[in-house]
């Protein structure tokens, strides 16, 4: 239902009749980072996804957090093994991390089927996409169902950095040039990056 309200503004209420709240959820809260997830089955078998509802969770200790949005493979993988890796989405490779979100069934690995060379990581064993110029392994923290989705925390237990993006030893944004996800078909790519002093 739509009401109108002062200053041409509506209220829409999500439950009710024409209100997609998914769709409003995903076309407002924008940009929405990337976490590029690999993990690996019971059977060995790999999976790599992206899913868009991501954050950090905790910084002491560090923490990160992404959703799955229904029962997906790679929520499956990880409560099966106990960890996941996380590849930066880049700019450069949003045409793999686009084909690694179609529905394919458990048994084929993703990465393998898209042609997305993988690496191995430091510590766990679902391996880091080769390409991408950061990765943060994690192992399995704990998971919170909440309606149809399910958020899986993830101990960060070690981090990957390519060299070439680093500038004085921090990651550098223009060169890590990460993608985000927009509402609908749309990608949100890199652009300009303006700073200001915190307030004191």
């Amino acid at each position: 239902m739509i009401v109108a309200m002062g200053h041409d503004h509506v209220v829409l209420r999500p439950g009710e009749s024409g209100v997609n709240a998914y769709r409003l959820l995903t076309e407002l809260v924008v940009p929405r980072p990337i976490a590029w997830v690999s993990s690996v089955s019971a059977e060995g078998v790999g999976n790599l996804a992206p899913h868009s509802f991501f954050t950090v969770a905790s910084a002491d200790p560090p923490i990160v957090q992404f959703t799955s949005v229904g029962a997906k493979d790679t929520l499956r993988n990880v409560r099966e093994s106990g960890e996941f890796t996380i590849s930066l989405a880049t700019r450069a490779l949003i045409d793999d991390v686009n084909a690694t979100s179609a529905p394919y069934p458990r048994e084929v690995d993703e990465a393998a089927a898209v042609g997305v060379a993988m690496a191995p990581s430091a510590v766990v064993v679902p391996p880091r996409v080769a390409a991408s110029p950061a990765s943060l392994e994690c192992r399995l923290h704990d998971t919170l169902p909440l309606g149809d989705s399910v958020l899986v925390f993830g101990d960060v237990v070690a981090v990957t950095v390519d060299p070439e993006v680093l500038v004085d030893g921090r990651p550098a944004f223009d060169l890590l040039a990460p993608l985000s996800r927009l509402g609908g078909s749309a990608w949100g790519l890199p652009g300009a990056v303006v700073t200001r002093p915190r307030p004191r």
